[in-house]
């Protein structure tokens, strides 16, 4: 009888542990699990740790809670002012709600995908080139709009959206260089043309002081006698002043005078 009934209490242990071991789960501390009893949702969603569920009775999905970053292909599409562009970018996209991501879509995670695909191309044909290249915050955020929108019912968030690249045809990047090319040109001959203006105002203001004080000339040309022999030259060149011309000249004209007679020969 004792044996009996040990043995009724093995078989009972081993039955208890062979449920147990069908009916446990464990759920990880990023995921959530979702409960279906034959077909319909049970209950609330199942928390991180050990959980039992019925066998044969109780289905267990687990829903990843992590941020999930998914990269949207290019996409190729002609912007408002009619250049052709390839644009690709960048999801990070989370579940907030495990039963609606369950329920609500049959798959989010291609769903959230096609959504951002769609609203890429809508993007790139209601923005112009120069928002692509230059503007990507404010279509980043239009974008997470697009996205975020349709995804609240499916239980998902949108973290956030990045436009990675732009692709332009060769075309239009030759086109781009020479405009840039052009731009700079335009600024160089600008500088240049106002440090002339800014140059030649100095310069009359030196030539106003030297025509007061014309010692100041010879001065400076002396300056410039020096710095340039301090080059080691064997040819020198010189200005010759035109006042120094006209003084010679008006030497050679007149005649010279004897101190003795204090008469003038002809």
């Amino acid at each position: 009888m004792v044996e009996e009934l040990l043995a009724a209490l093995a078989a009972a242990g081993a039955a208890g542990l062979a449920y147990v071991a069908a009916a446990a789960r464990i759920v990880k501390q990023y995921e959530r699990g979702v409960v279906f009893r034959l077909g319909r949702l049970h209950g609330a969603v199942r928390g991180p740790g050990f959980t039992l569920v019925v066998p044969g009775v109780d289905r267990l999905r687990k829903v990843n809670l992590q941020i999930v970053t998914m990269p949207v292909p290019a996409q190729e599409g002609i912007t408002r002012d009619n250049v052709t562009v390839r644009v690709d970018a960048v999801v990070y996209f989370k579940v907030v709600d495990a039963a609606a991501a369950i329920v609500n879509v049959e798959d989010y995670r291609f769903a959230v995908s096609q959504m951002a695909q769609t609203s890429l191309r809508s993007i790139i044909g209601k923005s112009d080139l120069d928002d692509l290249l230059s503007n990507r915050e404010k279509l980043n955020q239009g974008l997470e709009l697009m996205i975020d929108s349709p995804a609240v019912g499916w239980g998902v968030q949108i973290d956030r959206v990045e436009i990675k690249d732009v692709s332009l045809p060769d075309t239009m990047k030759r086109s781009m260089a020479r405009q840039a090319e052009a731009d700079r040109e335009r600024r160089a001959r600008i500088i240049n043309a106002d440090a002339e203006l800014q140059a030649s105002k100095k310069l009359a203001e030196a030539a106003q002081q030297m025509a007061d004080t014309p010692s100041a000339l010879q001065l400076r040309l002396l300056q410039t006698v020096v710095a340039v022999a301090a080059e080691k030259n064997s040819t020198l060149v010189l200005p010759f002043p035109v006042e120094l011309l006209r003084f010679l000249e008006r030497a050679q004209q007149t005649p010279p005078e004897h101190a003795a007679g204090g008469r003038v020969e002809q």
